[in-house]
C-alpha cells in the first residue's frame, strides 16, 4: 500500500493522478477463513483491523451484504463524545475518543477528526442535577467534563437562544474534547488499512445461513457460496436480530428507524456540537456548511432506512426556538438508519450460546462515536474467547442476571 502524504500528491499531479492505486481490493471469497466478521460498517471493519494490528489475525474475510460503510456508519450525525454516567459505558466511549484522536496518523488517512466540543444543555431543573451528577461521575472516571453556565453556553455558540420561552437554557454538560469526525473517511481508512493486512473485504456478499455442528460454527452459506471458518463476528447493527435467528439463539434487542437531516449549506455559524435532550433535537455544522440535525428514533419497531415527516417536523420545531436562526433554512437531503436497541440502551459485546460466534451490537442511536473503542474490545474477545476490561460488563447475560447498564436514564439520550 502507498504511503499517503504531501509529497505523494504533488508525485501524482506531475501524472495527471494516473499512478493512484485502488483504496483497497475487491477479492473473490476463499473457501476457509480463520475468521468471518459479518459486516462491513465502521464496527466491522475496525474490529478486523484490531485483530491484525494487535493479534497478528489477519487470515480474515469480513463480508457485506450490500457495499462498503452503506449502513449506519454513513448515516449518522458524526457526534463523538463519552461524557457518560454509568463507569463501563464511560470506559468504551472514552477509549473510543482518545483513539480517534490519533485515528488519522494510525490509518494514513484522514478522517477529518474535529474536536470541536459537545454541549448538552441543561433546560430543567431535573437536567441541571443529573448533568452535575455525571461531571463528577466524569472526573472519577477520568473523563474530562464541566457543568457550564448559560453565559459560557452563549459565549461558545452566538447562535443559541438561551431565553427561550419554554425551555431556557440554565447551563450545559461541555465536553471540550469531543466532536465530530467524517463518517465515510473512518470506515474507507480501516478498509485500506485491513486490506494492506491481506484481509479479504467482500462486498455484495450476503450471509444466507450459518452452519454448525455440535454446537459450534464451522461457516456460513453465502449468496457467493459456502465458506468455511473456524470464528464469526457478527457486526451488523440493526440486522443483529436476523443473524442470531439464522444461528439459532436470540437476542434482546429490538430494530427501529432513526432519523436525521442537513440544510442547506450556510456560511460558518457555529463550531460546536449542541444537543439538547428536554426537546429532543441536537445539531452541528459540517465542514461543508450544512447545519446537521437529528433527533428522537421512530416509536415503532421497523427496518425503514427513509425518514418521515412528522419526525422533522418535531425535531425542527423544537430545535427552531433554540436556533431562531434556522427557520428560514431549506432541507437539503433526509434519511434514515436502523439502529437496535437493548432494554438498558447499553451495547452487547459477548459470547454466544454457539461455540465461537460472537456478537456486538445494540448501540442504539450512539455507534458512530464508539467505532475504535468497540473494534478494539471485539477484537480481543474474538481472538481470545473471552471478553477484556472493555467488554465484559456488556456480555448479553446481563439481562438475565439483571446487571444492567442503564444508560436510557442516566445519560437522558443516547446519541
Amino acid at each position: 500500500m502507498k504511503k499517503y502524504s504531501a509529497f505523494a500528491v504533488a508525485r501524482e499531479a506531475l501524472r495527471d493522478h494516473l499512478g493512484w492505486e485502488r483504496a483497497w481490493s475487491s477479492p473473490e471469497p476463499q473457501k476457509k477463513y480463520d475468521v468471518i466478521i459479518i459486516g462491513a460498517g465502521g464496527h466491522g471493519l475496525a474490529t478486523a483491523y484490531y485483530l491484525g494490528k494487535n493479534y497478528g489475525i489477519t487470515n480474515v474475510a469480513i463480508l457485506e451484504k450490500g457495499w462498503l460503510g452503506g449502513g449506519n456508519t454513513g448515516r449518522n450525525t458524526t457526534i463523538i463524545r463519552s461524557n457518560y454516567l454509568q463507569d463501563p459505558s464511560a470506559a468504551i466511549y472514552e477509549k473510543a475518543r482518545s483513539l480517534y484522536e490519533n485515528l488519522s496518523q494510525d490509518l494514513n488517512y484522514n478522517i477529518m477528526f474535529s474536536p470541536r466540543g459537545v454541549m448538552m444543555l441543561a433546560q430543567t431543573q431535573h437536567e441541571i442535577r443529573g448533568y452535575e451528577r455525571t461531571a463528577h461521575a466524569n472526573a472519577l472516571q477520568g473523563v474530562s467534563t464541566e457543568f457550564i453556565s448559560p453565559q459560557k453556553v452563549k459565549k461558545l455558540c452566538p447562535i443559541i437562544n438561551i431565553d427561550g420561552p419554554r425551555y431556557p437554557v440554565l447551563g450545559a454538560l461541555w465536553q471540550p474534547r469531543g466532536g465530530t469526525a467524517r463518517h465515510d473517511a473512518v470506515a474507507w481508512g480501516y478498509a485500506r488499512a485491513c486490506s494492506d493486512m491481506g484481509m479479504h473485504i467482500i462486498q455484495q456478499c450476503e450471509v444466507t445461513g450459518v452452519n454448525t455442528i455440535d454446537g459450534k460454527v464451522v461457516g456460513v452459506e453465502t449468496t457467493k457460496g459456502a465458506i468455511a471458518c473456524k470464528k464469526i463476528g457478527i457486526v451488523v447493527a440493526g440486522h443483529s436480530g436476523v443473524l442470531a435467528d439464522m444461528a439459532g439463539f436470540r437476542l434482546p434487542i429490538e430494530s427501529v428507524a432513526l432519523q436525521a437531516l442537513v440544510s442547506e449549506p450556510i456560511k460558518p455559524c457555529m463550531d460546536v456540537v449542541v444537543m439538547a435532550n428536554t426537546v429532543h433535537g441536537y445539531m452541528s455544522q459540517s465542514d461543508k456548511g450544512e447545519m446537521v440535525i437529528g433527533g428522537g428514533a421512530d416509536g415503532y419497531n421497523n427496518y425503514s432506512q427513509r425518514g418521515s415527516f412528522h419526525h422533522v417536523e418535531e425535531t425542527v420545531r423544537a430545535l427552531v426556538e433554540t436556533f431562531p436562526i434556522i427557520s428560514r433554512l431549506k432541507m437539503l437531503r433526509w434519511w434514515g438508519g436502523i439502529v437496535d436497541m437493548t432494554g438498558d440502551r447499553s451495547p452487547i459485546i459477548s459470547k454466544t450460546p454457539v461455540k465461537n460466534i460472537f456478537i456486538n451490537c445494540g448501540w442504539g442511536t450512539g455507534g458512530f462515536k464508539a467505532i475504535p473503542g468497540s473494534g478494539w474490545a471485539m477484537a480481543e474477545l474474538i481472538a481470545t474467547g473471552e471478553p477484556g476490561p472493555l467488554a465484559e460488563d456488556f456480555r448479553v447475560t446481563r439481562f438475565r442476571e439483571g446487571q444492567f447498564i442503564d444508560e436510557s436514564v442516566a445519560a437522558g439520550v443516547a446519541h
